[in-house]
Parts: C-alpha cells; structure tokens; sequence
C-alpha cells in the first residue's frame, strides 16, 4: 500500500489485504463496478429496474473481478468481506434506517396532509411549491447533514404532498435532490463536509466559509429555475388525477402540530449533535405528539401482534423499506474497495502530474475531472471522497493549492454527482422512496431514475461552476508560509511549489 493511502485509512490490521492484483492492471479493477454500471443503465432506460435487481448487477460485477483478479479466490473473497465492512457503508445504512424510521412517524401522524392544507390555502401551487421544497430541503441537509436522509424525509412528506398541489412530479423530485445535494455540500455536519476538510488537513468551519459563495451561488440560480418551470403545467391532467379532488381528500391542517419535531431535529442538529441524536429526538417527539394529540395510536407506531408472530408499524416500516437499499450499498462499496486495492489510484496520479507540468490550472483541472470521474464508478458520493482524497492531496500540495481549496474540488463533484446520475446513491434512494408512496396515495406514480436526471440542476450547475473557476483561478487561494493553519494566501508561497510550477 502507498503511503497515499496509509495518510487516509485506519492502520490496516495484520491479517487485512494490503494488496489486489488484476488482469488488465488498474483497468481490470474499474471492470467490475463498470458492469454494475452498465447494468445499472440498461435497466434503467428499459424501465425494468429495481433495487434487487441492481444488487444483481453488483453480484455480477464481484464474479467478474474473481475473473481478473489474478490472486487465489480465497484471498478476492476476503478483500469484498472487508469492503462489506467499511465505516462508510455502514455510517450510511444505519443514517437512513433513522431517516426512515423519523419520516414514517411523521407521516402517520398526517404532516403530508398538513403539508398539503397550508399550500392550498396559501396558494403555493405548482411552481411556487417547488420553489419552497427546494429551500426547505436545503435547509433541512445544511442542518442533519446528510443529503441521503433528506431525500428520504422530503420524499416521504414534500412529494405527494406537491404533486397534489400541482408540481411537476419529476421536477420536484429534482428539486428534493437539489436542496439534498446543496446541504451535503454545506452541511458542517455533513460526512462529505468532514471528510474533505480531514483528508486535507484543515478545519471544517474554515472549509464550509470558504465554499459558501459558491454554493449560494449555485443555489440562487437552482431557486430561480425551479420557481419559473416547476409547475405542472398540462401533465397535471395527463397523470389522471384532479389537482382540486386531491387537495379535498388528503387537506388537513390537524398534521401540522408535526413540524415541532422536524424543528426539534433541524435545533439539535444546528447545535452541533451527531445526526441520530438529532433523528432520535425528533422521533421521540413526534411518536409523543401524535399520541397527545391523538394523531395516531401507538399501535400505528409499534405493534406486536403475538397471535400472527409479527412486528408492524412506522418504526418498523421505515427501517424494512431501506433494507433491499442497504445491500445494495454494501455490494456498492464493496466493488469500489476493489480499485483502491489494485494501486490505480496511485497510477493516476503519476499520470496526472506527467500530463500538468507547470500549470496550476491544469492541476486543478485534473484534481476536478478525477473526483468525477471517481463519482460516477463509485456510486456513493463518501466512499468515492475518500478514494479521491489522496490524489487531491498529493496534487494540490505540489502546487501550493491551500486546503481550503483543495476541500472545495474534492467535495464539489461528490455532492453534485451523487444525486445526478441514475445510478447514484442519492437518486437511487429517492427513486426507492417515491415508489413506495404509490400504495398509499393513488395519485402518485412511479418513476425509474433515468427520468430524474434532467432536472437535477443545482447538481449541474455546480458541477459547472467548479469546472470554470478551476480554468480561470477565480479565489485561488495558496498556502503561505506558515503552512496550511495560516491565511489563505492570493499569491503561491514559492517553497510550497514543485520547481518550475507555474502561477497562473
């Protein structure tokens, strides 16, 4: 293993696979994650997909790194048990469990019907509603952290709620994985957030002050879309459903007394508590709301039925409708654990820097198109963080790039491309989520992830931006001569640079 990769992972036990060699050398290591990804698209587009069937498609990408993996089985085997057991996946599962299990308590105590009252009666229809879902789920990431849960909770509440109010049913999942996806990158409790100011050395208040004025950036224009084309225009009768008819059976302002927990986990979460301190106070206040006000009985929340042998309710169900979505992530990360081992990290970055030389621009250029890249075969936006991480510190600091910067290109990518692609981690989960909601409101439909895509546009547009401040140096902090704990620095401190290495 490279020293790269000792600096960012917990020192490997003495029985850990330090090492995978394949046919193919790097290439034959992205093989496998490349198959689930084509799966992953042929499904999609053929409208056939599902999470089982997905997992099926990462199954398949693991028999085929068996193929190419020139070590015996035993030892391939032992490296995907080890990638099945990393911190994060299972930081992830156990984060949407809670998720799940808060937005379910909510929902049964009727915050969706209350959601859809106060936009009827406020007149936030169509496009104006999915103009606010955008803020509120922004707000929402920006205060639990996790771009992954919030599309889980914004599903579950915002999405039939808008679609009954005249949304367009795909722009407003677009702008539920917006909001996600601006609050994973601004988040200070956000995974993403700590792992890219840790992988580079600094500070996360530090890192998240200085990306603010691209993420707003991004963000007003993302408002302002939403707002004019959010509406649902003439698919409103092409979905079969009557706009005013919904709005008279699911209207009903009792649900509202559940905003109290969702505010109760946005406090604790803005007091700097771990994100299930945050989900476990909400639903403990939301499971004592709705019994005080007799929103639903305790039996909708937890019930052991001892004659039939079962356990039902909302806690139950929003952990049950996860499970199919947790190991898929497991089988995810585990293929991602495959490139790490086989050193074409390392191969990259020797690669990059032949091909950077002297110019800053490129670095940074390359350090952005090697973390997306990264995103799109490793489909959970942590994971994929943390395989980029040493390549943005190894190139960032041969040119002097400060830490904050270097945060910056590290996470930006991540948190766009995480909730853009069909096969993503983010979009997946609100696919998931959508689907399940078509048993409980019949004016809802399912969707398949390739339909989202399009209309996750703070996604594209910060993708964007990052890529055009990369080429044009706009803030291109450096270190100074105090090291990378200093003030960031418009000028390059010229003992931090590689001999040679350009400006500009």
């Amino acid at each position: 293993m490279s020293d790269e990769r000792k600096d960012f992972q917990a020192e490997p036990q003495v029985d850990e696979i330090r090492r995978l060699d394949f046919h193919l050398g790097g290439v034959g290591s992205v093989i496998p994650i490349l198959v689930f990804i084509v799966w992953a698209i042929v499904t999609s587009l053929t409208e056939v997909v599902t999470t089982n069937g997905l997992s099926t498609g990462a199954v398949i990408g693991l028999v085929v790194g068996m193929v190419l993996c020139k070590q015996d089985g035993h030892t391939y085997a032992k490296a995907v048990f080890e990638g099945f057991t990393r911190t994060i996946g299972a930081v992830a599962i156990v984060a949407w469990f809670f998720a799940g299990m808060f937005s379910n308590v909510l929902q049964e105590g009727g915050l969706v019907e209350g959601l859809i009252w106060i936009a009827s009666t406020v007149g936030a229809q169509g496009a104006i509603f999915t103009g606010l879902t955008f803020i509120l789920a922004a707000a929402f990431a920006s205060a639990v952290g996790t771009g992954y849960g919030t599309a889980v909770a914004f599903g579950t509440l915002m999405y039939p709620a808008g679609i009954a109010v005249g949304a367009h049913p795909l722009i407003l999942a677009g702008s539920i994985l917006s909001g996600a996806a601006f609050g994973d990158k601004l988040a200070p409790i956000s995974d993403t957030t700590i792992v890219s100011a840790a992988t580079q050395d600094t500070d996360v208040p530090g890192v998240v002050k200085f990306r603010f004025k691209y993420v707003i950036g991004a963000g007003l224009v993302t408002l302002v879309l939403y707002f004019l084309f959010g509406g649902a225009l003439e698919t409103a009768g092409a979905t079969g459903f009557d706009p005013a008819a919904v709005i008279a059976e699911h209207s009903d302002p009792s649900g509202l007394v559940l905003l109290i927990p969702f505010a109760v986990v946005l406090v604790v979460a803005f007091k700097g508590y771990h994100l299930l301190v945050s989900l476990t106070w909400g639903i403990v206040v939301g499971i004592l709301i709705n019994l005080l006000f007799g929103l639903a009985p305790m039996s909708s929340m937890l019930h052991l039925d001892f004659a039939e042998g079962t356990v039902s309710g909302a806690l139950v169900d929003g952990i049950a409708g996860y499970v199919e979505y947790a190991i898929l992530i497991l089988l995810i990360v585990a293929l991602g654990h495959m490139i790490r081992l086989s050193g074409a990290m390392n191969d990259a970055v020797e690669w990059s820097k032949r091909k950077i030389r002297r110019a800053v621009w490129k670095a940074e250029v390359a350090i952005w198109g090697l973390v997306s890249a990264l995103n799109v075969v490793i489909t959970i936006n942590t994971a994929a963080e943390v395989a980029a991480a040493p390549f943005v510190n190894d190139i960032g600091k041969t040119y002097g790039l400060h830490p904050y910067r270097r945060a910056l290109l590290l996470d930006g990518p991540t948190s766009s491309l995480g909730y853009v692609l069909p096969w993503s981690g983010g979009l997946l989960l609100l696919v998931t989520t959508i689907n399940g909601l078509t048993a409980d409101y019949d004016f809802v439909q399912e969707v398949v992830p390739t339909q989202l895509t399009p209309y996750v546009w703070f996604g594209f547009l910060l993708l964007a931006l990052l890529l055009v401040v990369s080429i044009t140096g706009w803030n291109r902090k450096f270190e100074g001569p105090e090291g990378p704990e200093g003030t960031p620095v418009d000028k390059p401190y010229k003992g931090l640079l590689a001999e040679g290495t350009d400006k500009q």
